[in-house]
């Protein structure tokens, strides 16, 4: 398994064999990191997969959608920073991404391509076991049971805001529409 080196979030466009499926590691970093070799850093707060005909090109791109709020497809791991970091652009200049690409065709029933696409989901698993076995923990956005996602309220059709339904009584939220946490009082399925 062979990173690339740590390119800025978005210098994105200029990695080669993004058009494949792979891993990949994001890093929120004060210090520029950008051109150094990849390495296993504690400010990596994700790694991430995709096993999609878009490659990493098209999951990097859901991942940039949801982090600066734009309409398409999105990415649901992002919601998990963007508890945390309420200005997705300002985030953007934070964040340091390192690829892993799998040479292979998703599209084809082929024994080696299937099997590629196999070491594809094997290979998150070892960046996150290696990853854990040098820092104890996963990085901060894997780790589902500690980093919860922002809440991005919806509104109903007479334009009151909707709370989601299920989560626990006192559990803080990111309200996309206020811009702010707050608690929740009390949900139900009527809300």
């Amino acid at each position: 398994m062979k990173f690339s080196k740590w390119y800025r979030f978005d210098q994105r466009q200029t990695i080669e064999n993004v058009q494949y499926p792979g891993i990949y590691a994001i890093a929120i970093s004060a210090s520029d990191i950008a051109g150094t070799q990849f390495d296993y850093r504690k400010e990596i707060a994700y790694f991430g997969i995709t096993n999609s005909k878009g490659g990493l090109r098209g999951r990097l791109d859901q991942f940039n959608n949801t982090l600066r709020d734009r309409p398409g497809p999105g990415h649901g791991g992002v919601e998990r920073f963007r508890y945390d970091y309420q200005d997705g652009n300002a985030l953007a200049k934070v964040l340091y991404l390192a690829v892993c690409p799998f040479k292979c065709d998703v599209l084809s029933i082929a024994r080696t391509d299937l099997e590629t696409m196999g070491d594809v989901a094997r290979a998150e698993y070892l960046a996150l076991a290696n990853y854990a076995e040098r820092f104890g923990r996963l990085p901060k956005y894997n780790d589902k049971k500690n980093s919860p996602k922002r809440v991005r309220s919806a509104r109903s059709s007479n334009g009151e805001q909707k709370l989601p339904t299920g989560l626990p009584t006192g559990q803080k939220q990111y309200d996309h529409n206020e811009g702010k946490a707050r608690e929740i009082k009390q949900l139900t399925d009527s809300a």
